[in-house]
């Protein structure tokens, strides 16, 4: 099910940072246009830490009520701690995802005994198929290849997202989880690499802003046709750089407002992108032919 470009979704905001739902269907459906095979509403860059529950409801409720079950959705639910994980997960499978997906504990920093109790938990109890996350630059616990092993024997984990870059680490997973388990690439610049090394697809920021040209890198990567693949990231590189250059999701979030698709809104303590930076990242944009009124 999970599989090729699935978007790590952002959100609309209003310019006060305030949640913008009526902007949130014509960027489903741009994305949709684009051939994405899913999305995640609610995970990082969808700044779902900073959501409260009726918003984080509001949220995950109008992305799966407008998708109406043409691609998967996943609902990011990882909190610090077990118990709000596993309540959160409750919520998103009543309101229809096809998936929660489950970041290791922030700022608690477990072992990883705590890590394999902590998602064996959440997928007893929380009644949704779990999807690992791991981005260790964000949590400062890095779920390791092994542990994944031992979690993939659950019938209810279904797949993981890594964010530490390159194939080493896919390769690292594959081996330890053999087919059990549905990899995902959770780094744009290296998703390539990744997936020539048995990921799956990629959960992408920069599918928010180039959703067609990310399906086509995915499509070639899977494929196994690496030329393809490395010339459509080649054209893609300067708008990978900018979004990069300050911390996700504020870049690709001004894209998106660049591109008409969403207000200027982000919450605090996230800020608009620099003034700095924002004529570099218009001109990626342009160039890709992404901005309205031109072919892309």
């Amino acid at each position: 099910m999970f599989q090729g470009n699935i978007v790590a979704l952002i959100t609309p905001m209003t310019e006060d940072g305030q949640l913008d739902l009526k902007r949130l269907p014509g960027l489903l459906d741009y994305l949709l246009a684009g051939g994405v095979h899913g999305i995640v509403a609610a995970g990082t860059t969808g700044e779902g830490a900073t959501l409260d529950e009726g918003e984080f409801e509001a949220l995950v409720d109008a992305v799966v009520t407008h998708i109406n079950g043409r691609i998967p959705v996943l609902a990011g639910t990882g909190m610090a701690g077990t118990a709000h994980t596993v309540a959160r997960t409750r919520l998103v499978a009543q309101l229809g995802v096809d998936a929660a997906l489950v970041v290791t504990p922030y700022y608690n920093r477990p072992t990883q005994e705590g890590l394999a109790a902590h998602f064996t938990a959440v997928a007893d109890e929380g009644a949704a198929p779990v999807v690992l996350y791991n981005v260790p630059t964000r949590t400062a616990s890095d779920l390791r290849p092994e542990t994944v092993g031992q979690l993939a024997a659950h019938p209810n984990i279904v797949a993981l997202k890594e964010a530490v870059p390159g194939a080493d680490r896919i390769r690292a997973l594959r081996e330890a989880t053999g087919d059990r388990l549905t990899l995902l690439s959770g780094d744009d610049d290296s998703c390539a690499d990744a997936m020539g090394a048995g990921a799956n697809g990629v959960i992408s920021v920069v599918a928010n802003l180039a959703p067609a040209a990310w399906t086509a890198l995915c499509a070639a990567s899977l494929a196994g046709d690496a030329d393809k693949a490395r010339a459509i990231l080649a054209t893609l590189q300067p708008l990978l750089e900018q979004i990069s250059v300050e911390t996700n999701p504020i870049p690709v979030k001004w894209g998106a407002y660049e591109l008409g698709l969403v207000g200027p809104g982000i919450r605090l303590p996230l800020v608009p992108l620099t003034q700095q930076h924002r004529p570099a990242l218009r001109a990626s944009l342009e160039r890709l032919g992404l901005m309205p009124g031109m072919e892309n």
